[in-house]
């Protein structure tokens, strides 16, 4: 019996040269002994130690893939030392409040973490039959989030984006205001790819959050080596996974942004000569991205949750592209961000009927939010899409030969974009507010125009049109008046 195969702790051992340097990744020949996933220190001839990672083993051959990067190694003087255990870090709550790059080292000039307790960063799988149903909602203070995509605490919810739209001022925004009533509740956000610019921007939205101790920031920029791109996400879900499934603590992860994630494994695939698939990525990218997405959820039993929301571009908007198409597959739901919206000047620029939150009925109503929350949202969605048939009618014929019914349904597309989508990038609104704003919208309706809300919700919130010197207003209590 090997000492691995034991349980006892594995002396490491060393190899003198290397086979082949490229990339990130470096060959070692001769190996005995070795696996998968196993930690490795790489020495070179000047005594620098670099981390690395065993990507493969065939036979008495590893490939190593070295955290960061290659440069400036000699693969005849290069000394390999395979540790017989996976990459590991400390966990506990030491992650919150700081700013860390995407291995975990420190970026604010504070010591590093330390723990007693460490965890693998490739996670522990969860047993299926222990998941339980997400449920209870994520309050994100964004009214076209909170009224009609809610967010529940244990669900996996993407942002769809595309090159020039606001998804990393989205993402600031729903780490900063996110909160739930009455437990826990912390954030750990995952910034990759960016740009020196984006990555201040992205710190300084977050200050006061992270100043109350609670988020943790790692980031990743362009710059930094390929490896550590795809370790980022790992090492903070992680530290998320202790917060929630061990200290019993609500957590939302925000993942920004994924594509960026993808690409980096695309470049690692190719490095290691393997047969590439669609656009270029490897085959095994749809499992990839699940061994990170499936690490949100609950525990029957446990207080915790681990949320995600991950944000990815489409390049060149295309929707079917393999990073949105194989994470539609895995996550439930999705937002999509809309270069029309934008180009109206909305923020958040959602295409709301593009949008959908599949669990948002687990989230939301008596108790979790209000009992008129899902009629209202329903609703306002089907009001949303036979307005824009109307519109697309009335440029065929003209606003002057539509119906009154049907000209209630313009009034009400300005009035939901101005009165409910838009908002400032720092305004954080109440549900309250939010669904009285919804309420406020479907009022530019006929009463007899909302059918998929009961009478009696209808009865409370409705508040009837009435015309005052050629203008309209809303009756009730808080009406807005418009011209």
């Amino acid at each position: 019996m090997t000492t691995r195969e034991s349980g006892l702790p594995r002396i490491p051992v060393e190899y003198h040269g290397a086979l082949e340097a490229e990339g990130p990744l470096l060959v070692v020949g001769g190996v005995e002994g070795v696996g998968w996933d196993e930690l490795a220190s790489v020495r070179l001839s000047s005594g620098e130690l670099r981390r690395a990672l065993v990507l493969e083993v065939h036979r008495d051959v590893a490939v190593v893939q070295v955290l960061q990067g290659t440069s400036g190694i000699d693969p005849v003087s290069v000394s390999v030392a395979f540790e017989g255990r996976p990459l590991e870090i400390p966990v506990g709550e030491g992650w919150l409040g700081r700013v860390w790059d995407g291995m975990g080292e420190p970026l604010d000039g504070g010591p590093p973490m330390l723990g007693a307790v460490t965890r693998p960063v490739a996670g522990s799988p969860l047993n299926p039959t222990v998941r339980d149903v997400p449920r209870d909602p994520i309050l994100t203070g964004i009214s076209v989030i909170d009224a009609l995509t809610t967010l529940v605490r244990g669900q996996k919810l993407p942002v769809f984006s595309s090159a020039g739209l606001p998804h990393f001022e989205l993402a600031a925004q729903l780490a900063a205001q996110a909160s739930v009533a009455g437990e826990p509740f912390k954030v750990v956000v995952v910034a990759m790819g960016l740009t020196h610019a984006d990555a201040a921007a992205i710190r300084n939205v977050l200050e006061t959050r992270s100043a109350s101790g609670d988020l943790a920031l790692f980031l990743d920029t362009a710059d930094d080596p390929v490896v550590q791109r795809i370790l980022a996400p790992r090492v903070a879900l992680t530290v998320a996974e202790h917060l929630a499934f061990d200290l019993g603590q609500h957590v939302l992860v925000v993942l920004a942004d994924m594509t960026s994630y993808c690409e980096a494994v695309r470049e690692v695939s190719a490095a290691r000569g393997e047969i590439p698939g669609r656009r270029a990525y490897p085959g095994y990218l749809y499992s990839d991205l699940a061994s990170l997405y499936e690490r949100c959820g609950r525990i029957r039993g446990n207080a915790g949750s681990l949320t995600q929301v991950p944000v990815l571009t489409m390049p060149a908007g295309d929707i079917t592209h393999p990073v949105p198409d194989l994470t539609g597959y895995i996550t439930e739901g999705q937002i999509v961000l809309s270069p029309d919206v934008h180009g109206e000047g909305i923020y958040p620029p959602v295409d709301v009927l593009g949008s959908l939150s599949r669990l948002m009925r687990k989230g939301t109503g008596q108790g979790r939010t209000r009992a008129d929350h899902a009629g209202i949202a329903a609703q306002l969605v089907a009001a949303l899409a036979r307005a824009r048939q109307v519109r697309d009618l009335a440029e065929l014929i003209g606003t002057g030969a539509l119906t009154e019914t049907d000209r209630s349904y313009l009034e009400f597309a300005d009035a939901f974009n101005s009165l409910l989508v838009d908002q400032r990038v720092d305004e954080k609104r109440s549900l309250e507010d939010t669904l009285d704003r919804a309420w406020r919208v479907a009022s530019e309706l006929p009463r007899r125009e909302l059918t998929m809300i009961s009478t009696a919700d209808v009865a409370t919130y409705y508040r009837e049109r009435v015309e005052v010197e050629g203008d309209t207003t809303v009756g009730g209590d808080g009406g807005e008046r418009r011209a």
